[in-house]
C-alpha cells in the first residue's frame, strides 16, 4: 500500500490491494468451496449408495432372468428328446407289427398249401379207385382221404395257431415299445421339470438376496448420510 502527501502536507494511502489481501480472499473462496463440498458430500454418498442398490437389484433380475432361459431350454430340449424316443418307438413298433404280420400271412400260405395238397391227394386216391371200377367214398380209398382230412385239418390248426401267436407276440411287443418309450418321456420330463424348477427357485432366491444386499446398502449409506449430514436450517 502506497503513502501520498496532500498539497496540505497530510498523508493518505491509494487504497490498493496487497499480496495480504489476495491470500485472505483466496482463503476464503477455498473455505468457501470447501465447505460447499463438505455440505454436499453426505447427499452424493446417499446417491451412490441408491445407486449401488439399484445396481444389485438389477443384477438379481438378471440371474434371474439367466436361471429362467435355462429352466426354458431344459425343458424345451427335454420335450424335443421325448418326441424323438415316441417317434423311434413307433417306427420299431410298426416295423414289429409288419413283421409279425408276415410271419401270420406266412403261416396262412402254409395252411393253404397244406390244405391244397390234401386236394390234390384225395384227387389221386379217388382217380384210381375209380380206374380199378372202385368206389372211392367206401373200403381203403375212403378210409384214406379220410385220413388225409384229419391230418390236414391237425396241421391247418397248427398254422392258423402259429399265425394268431404271430400277431399276438407282435402286438405284445409293439404295446412293449410304446409303453417303454412314455415311461421314458415321463421320467424324462419329469427330471426336466424337476431341474427347471430348481433353476426358478435358484433365480428367486438371486432376487431376494439382491433385494436384501440392496436394502442394506441402503440402510447403510442412510445411516451414513445422518451421520454427516449438515443440518441447513442453522
Amino acid at each position: 500500500m502506497a503513502t501520498f502527501y496532500e498539497n496540505d502536507g497530510t498523508a493518505s494511502t491509494d487504497g490498493g490491494i496487497t499480496g495480504s489481501d489476495v491470500l485472505k480472499a483466496g482463503g476464503d473462496i477455498f473455505s468457501a468451496v470447501q465447505g460447499g463440498i463438505n455440505a454436499v458430500s453426505p447427499y452424493a454418498a446417499l446417491a451412490t449408495s441408491y445407486a449401488a442398490a439399484e445396481r444389485q437389484k438389477a443384477a438379481a433380475y438378471y440371474q434371474q432372468g439367466l436361471y429362467e432361459v435355462q429352466a426354458i431350454d431344459t425343458l424345451r430340449l427335454a420335450q424335443i428328446r421325448t418326441d424323438q424316443d415316441r417317434k423311434y418307438a413307433a417306427i420299431q413298433a410298426g416295423r414289429k407289427m409288419k413283421a409279425a404280420e408276415m410271419s401270420a400271412l406266412n403261416y396262412t400260405i402254409q395252411g393253404n398249401t397244406l390244405l391244397r395238397t390234401m386236394e390234390r391227394a384225395n384227387a389221386a386216391v379217388r382217380a384210381r379207385a375209380a380206374a380199378n371200377g372202385v368206389a372211392y367214398a367206401e373200403g381203403s380209398a375212403g378210409a384214406v382221404q379220410r385220413a388225409n382230412v384229419i391230418n390236414t385239418q391237425r396241421d391247418v390248426g397248427i398254422t392258423d395257431l402259429n399265425a394268431l401267436t404271430a400277431r399276438i407276440m407282435g402286438y405284445e411287443d409293439a404295446s412293449s415299445m410304446f409303453l417303454a418309450a412314455e415311461e421314458q418321456a415321463s421320467l424324462t420330463m419329469n427330471a426336466a421339470e424337476t431341474q427347471a424348477r430348481q433353476l426358478r427357485m435358484a433365480g428367486d432366491f438371486a432376487v431376494k438376496s439382491g433385494g436384501l444386499l440392496a436394502n442394506a446398502t441402503l440402510l447403510q449409506g442412510g445411516m451414513d448420510f445422518a451421520k454427516t449430514v449438515q443440518n441447513p436450517f442453522k
